[in-house]
């Protein structure tokens, strides 16, 4: 099984900053790529950052960076907005064992998810 474990959120004022991690363990094979989503009240999860993609949610751009050491993600979170505040999730892509990578497939796996919360 492969396990996702993020940290780094919290309660910060409009204008701060935060940086998220999230550590990749346990039957980890092959990554294609790790990213963070997030997934505010009342609304659809959205795609923020992948490690494998220069692209970033417009709402985000230049403010979020993303970054990745081994089997690790980050993400900078600067100049934090209300509009920000949401559940982050960390997916990876990828496969636990040989078979699935011999046959060019990859699984999504996802962590339980961190709270970031911008107050005005």
């Amino acid at each position: 099984q492969v396990q996702l474990v993020e940290s780094g959120g919290g309660l910060v004022q409009a204008g701060g900053s935060l940086r998220l991690s999230c550590a990749a363990s346990g039957s980890i094979f092959s990554i294609n790529a790790m990213g963070w989503y997030r997934q505010a009240p009342g609304k659809q999860r959205e795609l923020v950052a992948r490690s494998d993609s220069t692209n970033y949610a417009d709402s985000v751009k230049g403010r979020f960076t993303i970054s990745k050491d081994k089997n690790t993600i980050y993400l900078q979170m600067n100049s934090l907005k209300p509009e920000d505040t949401a559940v982050y999730y960390c997916n990876l892509l990828g496969c636990s064992n040989y078979r699935c990578y011999e046959g060019g497939l990859e699984y999504s796996y996802w962590g339980q998810g961190t709270q970031v919360t911008v107050s005005s």
